[in-house]
């Protein structure tokens, strides 16, 4: 009988030899499609770059504008009226950064979910009941007939470059398969808006969580947590020296604890060397909210009490102070950064009309008309973040009523106010949902995770609404004109600095902060009375202001501004005086300041209070007889450290992985556990000890340290130098701890990349969409204040000698496309402390210019 076998054999074997020829066929197929769709992705975005040079004929122009771009692609924008000028500021802006114009208009307005899907439903819901397109509404109608005048000019401008384009509009919108709608000025204060609400923060949470924690300590021990002060603090134009110790901070007990012959140093204030740094560090405060960069989520791998919240430098020193007799003025403000990033650079002329006369450079806020922070050719000013008291809670008491629950007031039972909004969601139906409030504002109960109460927000955002009078602040000419222009200024209110052609020198307080009745707005109270009610605002008379000191410095940090026995209360939570103090220890110590020496103090990576914690944790470990060899290592390091946060010093990571430890240490018997929050996990409101986050909260541990209060000892614990070991021991045990601790460097597990929030998540083109990785130095106790993804948002430095040489870097660059060439072109100088030079007067303009565009009317 003949075998069968062969044939069988025969039948097996062809799947087999199939096989690598439909992987092979797969692989082609993938190739194919891969090359296909990034040839497609090429070819719309290439479509998408604007008209650089030549002549482009746009309706709404009364006569030529031009526009000159620089190396970097900074637009010099010259007109003859005003109208054109800001009809071309709407058009060359658009060019660059149309798209993130629109996401800004709608992340503000909760438009995002339309576009982005149903998980930006509740940053949509979280923004309609914030209410920030109402707040919009009514700052349009506080404009000026000229402000709005050119608001629309700008629109018109926007709106002639969506209209030119067809559908050759950037790469983003192709993508998410949308189109950009027509621009108004209503889109323009909502991009004022969302740096209203970024800069304002979330203060109502810290209300809640600040009562949650109060309530569970006591009296006596929220008041350290909740320290507002600190003997560090330098409000501007005070006297050359910090505020001075408090009597119950004894100068011979510090310098005891800290014995020279045990190798210890006693001048941790003292400061060190000043020296240029690279690379940008440090934790940042766990947020359950969402990133200003569209709503991308963020959680921190090292949740800490100790915040790195938006924040700033500026400082402006007179002509006694530097080497060319002439004032100057530097500025860098710390925002969470982004691609695109915040900031766009502009230079705005206007010429041939007297009545009108503008020459101003700077950075702009793409979507809002004018220079925001920069300089003209008689002034320069500067920004920080005051973090005044603009937000109180209020529990409201409510019945049912129709169509919208009743709320209690002092004169009975009151109608609530509701209004319906409609989110739409891409892909799904629309949401519906209600916004009830009351004569305090929103009832925001869902914004805060776990709270039941009915709690209403009271916030300078709606009452008085909106202004911001650019237009005469880019036109001033001196002192008493820049007074003029920011005494209209709602908010956020801000620390400026100033400086002028003349020498003159100045610091002035901005913005509307309530008087209250009683109380201070930092924790929630009752809605029902008027015991707590804002009865009025400060005047802008009694704002603190400083013109000409004799120090010849002012400088601010987001530290303390107001001397002690101001009579209001500007703000409950200033930012720790680390910053401030290095600032003015810098400026005071260099009688000659040049550009170069200002834009190294705006780098500087020294820091003091790092720098006194690695000392008391040394010191603990050299006296417990129980330290383990490991906990010894890690003392040595920090002992030898010199204080700088460079991405390859080991000592700031062993400091603030200890300082964690002993947070830990302190609250968690009083506030209980805490989970670790794992990488990428999607953000949860913190529990237990976490709960604890204070602008100031440096403070409260140096404070605790020095003075050593009974009160504070965990049980357990003989003395603060067993608390402070054992501290150290346990950061030295963590699992993330290399065996070898000289390896675990501040740079090798923190890490600065910025990516584009649409494009840095696609396939084959997202390592192209953003800066690349590179380590941290830096942290939110040094001048340079880094976080992985907040620092500075720009650097500015004017020097009056010579305005040709003011020096203007942002952080990736000009242009939002992606193919531009001006796309990342300023991250390296960022990154590495370097700056560019921004040209001013005719002739630099002339010599800097690598494109010309002429705007002609048709």
């Amino acid at each position: 009988m003949a075998s069968t076998a062969p044939a069988h054999n025969a039948v097996t074997r062809r799947p087999a030899r199939l096989w690598p020829r439909l992987l092979v066929l797969l692989v082609l197929l993938a190739l194919a499609a891969a090359a296909v769709a990034v040839s497609w992705f090429y070819a719309t975005a290439r479509r998408a770059l604007p008209q650089l040079d030549g002549a482009v004929r746009v309706a709404g122009l009364h006569a030529p504008v031009t526009v000159v771009r620089d190396a970097q692609g900074v637009p010099h924008i010259t007109a003859s009226t005003a109208d054109d000028l800001f009809f071309a500021q709407g058009y060359v802006t658009a060019q660059d950064r149309l798209w993130q114009m629109d996401m800004s208009r709608r992340y503000a307005s909760g438009e995002l979910a339309e576009i982005l899907g149903p998980s930006l439903i509740q940053h949509d819901r979280q923004q309609r009941i914030l209410g920030l397109r109402q707040a919009a509404e009514r700052g349009l109608s506080l404009l000026s007939p000229a402000e709005r005048a050119h608001y629309e000019a700008y629109a018109r401008g926007v709106n002639a470059y969506i209209e030119s384009r067809g559908d050759r509009l950037p790469v983003e919108f192709h993508v998410l398969r949308y189109s950009a709608r027509h621009w108004t000025p209503l889109d323009s204060l909502l991009c004022g808006a969302n740096l209203w609400q970024t800069l304002s923060g979330n203060l109502y949470l810290t209300a809640v969580e600040r009562e949650t924690i109060a309530r569970k300590l006591g009296p006596e021990l929220a008041a350290d947590l909740y320290v507002n002060s600190s003997w560090r603090d330098h409000p501007p134009g005070a006297d050359s020296k910090p505020m001075g110790l408090p009597d119950e901070l004894n100068p011979e007990d510090r310098q005891n604890r800290l014995q020279p012959d045990h190798g210890y140093r006693n001048d941790y204030a003292q400061g060190a060397p000043l020296k240029p740094s690279s690379g940008a560090g440090g934790p940042i405060k766990p947020s359950f909210g969402l990133r200003a960069d569209l709503g991308v989520l963020t959680t921190n791998i090292e949740p800490s009490p100790e915040s790195l919240v938006p924040g700033s430098n500026n400082w402006a020193v007179s002509g006694q102070r530097t080497a060319s007799g002439r004032a100057m003025l530097a500025n860098d403000m710390h925002l969470v950064n982004t691609v695109p990033n915040t900031w766009y650079e502009a230079h705005l002329k206007i010429t041939g009309n007297d009545t009108e006369a503008l020459d101003v450079a700077g950075v702009t806020l793409p979507g809002l008309p004018y220079v925001v922070m920069g300089h003209n050719q008689r002034i320069a000013w500067g920004y920080t973040n005051m973090g005044p008291a603009v937000q109180d809670v209020f529990v409201e008491t409510l019945r049912a009523g129709q169509p919208a629950p009743q709320y209690q007031t002092p004169t009975g039972w009151q109608q609530a106010g509701q209004r319906s909004e409609v989110i739409y969601v891409k892909g799904e139906p629309p949401v519906v949902m209600r916004v009830i409030s009351t004569r305090h504002g929103p009832i925001i109960s869902e914004l805060i995770p776990g709270e039941s109460r009915p709690l209403a927000l009271k916030w300078t955002l709606y009452d008085p609404g909106m202004m911001a009078p650019l237009w005469d602040l880019n036109r001033a000419s001196n002192w008493q004109e820049f007074r003029s222009a920011v005494a209209r200024f709602a908010g956020p209110a801000q620390n400026m600095v100033y400086a002028d052609a003349e020498g003159h020198i100045g610091y002035q307080a901005m913005g509307r902060i309530p008087i209250r009745a009683s109380g201070d707005g930092s924790v929630p109270v009752s809605g029902a009375d008027d015991a707590h009610e804002w009865t009025s605002f400060v005047p802008f008379e009694k704002l603190p202001s400083v013109f000409d000191p004799s120090s010849g410095i002012v400088a601010t940090a987001n530290g303390r501004i107001t001397p002690d026995g101001y009579a209001y209360v500007l703000s409950t939570q200033w930012a720790a005086p680390y910053r401030t103090e290095r600032i003015y220890r810098v400026l005071r110590s260099s009688p000659k300041l040049n550009a170069e020496q200002m834009l190294r103090l705006q780098t500087d990576i020294y820091s003091v209070f790092d720098r006194y914690c690695a000392d008391r944790f040394a010191y603990a470990v050299d006296h417990v007889a129980a330290a383990s060899p490991r906990a010894k290592e890690a003392a040595r390091l920090m002992r030898g450290w010199d204080g700088r946060v460079t991405a390859d010093s080991v000592a700031p990571t062993l400091v603030t992985q200890s300082r964690n430890e002993l947070w830990r240490l302190l609250l968690e018997p009083r506030l209980g556990p805490s989970p670790d929050p794992q990488p990428n996990s999607p953000p949860a409101p913190p529990v237990g000890w976490r709960q604890y986050s204070w602008f100031m909260s440096e403070v409260a541990l140096e404070n605790i340290l020095e003075r050593q209060p009974q009160r504070w000892l965990p049980p357990g614990f003989r003395s603060y130098d067993d608390l402070l070991a054992a501290a150290v021991e346990a950061a030295a045990s963590q699992k993330s701890a290399p065996r070898d601790l000289s390896k675990w460097t501040w740079g090798s597990a923190r890490h600065v990349e910025y990516r584009h929030p649409v494009l840095g998540a696609a396939p084959l083109v997202g390592r192209w969409a953003g800066t690349g990785s590179r380590p941290l130095s830096g942290n939110g106790n040094t001048v340079k204040q880094m976080g992985r993804q907040l620092g500075p948002s720009e650097r500015m430095v004017t020097d009056f000698a010579d305005l040709d040489a003011t020096r203007l870097n942002i952080v990736s660059g000009q242009s939002g496309q992606i193919l531009s060439p001006h796309f990342r072109d300023q991250f390296d100088a960022w990154y590495e402390g370097r700056s560019f030079v921004l040209a001013f007067s005719d002739e630099a303009v002339a010599k800097a210019k690598q494109h010309e565009l002429r705007l002609e009317p048709r």
